[in-house]
């Protein structure tokens, strides 16, 4: 890892704000390019945006519970989603029709990811599994069921051929698709967060004792931790630019922390929010990034 580019060329200018949720916006996500975002929240809606000219395009209405997660495909064609209803949805992003309810969790679902071909969702619950659903079959049975967790399972990344996912039982668990292999990485704290790193070879974590973790995903070797934010009882992402030169995270004050990636150094922080960030997501290209509150808003900030 190398250590590169000044705290100058990170976005904390606000240039907009996207309203329009009635309640706590739970997670806001770039598509693919960057060009439109997608967010989700209490009000049990998804909303699809342009954030880079405040534009609201469409709203999206099924979910009987609040909206936890939300994902779109590379081709911006389907989204899915989850949250308080049990339930995994597949919506055609065009018509805004639900195409498909998958079921088949227990509790709450808190996560949920596409494969790279748009083809499988991946979910992730309160009831300690980890689902995988063929969007392309007309069976609503999971295809795969993950259930090794001692608790809740918060968040998940997925590659070529593994499946990643955090738990509040303190695990970070690979799970090798191809071989059926399991890796386990223990953190001795509760995961409610993680994400990759852009070239994939470390997965950053965000823990309930206030500290995000990156972990060497070959070795599982913990190389830093990052403090400063709080972060106790919320469920909030976290990620790394898209330079991978720092580390990025909301704080339950309303607060945006950046740190360097090698030396763990708080490069810049700044009130965001008047509430809870509970998303943070960083625009594919450019120094760009979007953040959601409990406030209700988005904000979309740029260097």
């Amino acid at each position: 890892m190398t250590s590169s580019g000044s705290s100058s060329e990170l976005p904390r200018k606000e240039a907009g704000v996207l309203r329009g949720h009635e309640g706590a916006v739970l997670a806001a996500r770039f598509n693919g390019d960057g060009n439109y975002c997608l967010s989700c929240g209490k009000d049990r809606t998804l909303r699809l945006w342009n954030p880079h000219r405040g534009i609201h395009i469409k709203t999206y209405k099924s979910h009987g519970r609040e909206v936890r997660d939300v994902h779109v495909t590379s081709d911006n064609a389907k989204i899915c989603s989850c949250g308080g209803d049990r339930q995994v949805f597949y919506w055609d992003v065009a018509t805004g029709r639900v195409i498909r309810k998958f079921r088949g969790h227990d509790s709450e679902v808190n996560a949920v990811k596409f494969n790279e071909y748009g083809s499988v969702v991946v979910s992730a619950g309160y009831d300690r599994s980890v689902r995988a659903w063929d969007c392309r079959s007309h069976s609503t049975e999971p295809i795969q069921i993950i259930d090794t967790f001692m608790d809740s399972v918060m968040s998940i990344c997925l590659t070529k051929t593994e499946i990643i996912a955090g738990s509040v039982d303190a695990t970070v668990r690979t799970f090798d698709i191809r071989i059926g292999r399991e890796l386990v990485d223990d953190l001795k704290q509760p995961v409610n967060c993680i994400s990759l790193s852009n070239d994939a070879n470390c997965i950053l974590a965000n823990c309930l004792d206030s500290t995000l973790r990156l972990l060497d995903r070959t070795t599982g070797e913990l190389l830093q931790q990052y403090k400063g934010h709080i972060c106790k009882s919320y469920k909030m992402d976290c990620c790394l630019t898209n330079t991978d030169a720092h580390v990025t995270g909301g704080s339950e004050d309303g607060f945006i922390y950046f740190w360097d990636l090698v030396d763990a150094s708080v490069v810049s922080s700044f009130r965001a929010h008047s509430s809870v960030v509970t998303s943070v997501n960083y625009h594919p290209k450019d120094c760009c990034m979007i953040t959601s509150s409990v406030d209700g808003t988005i904000r979309i900030w740029k260097a």
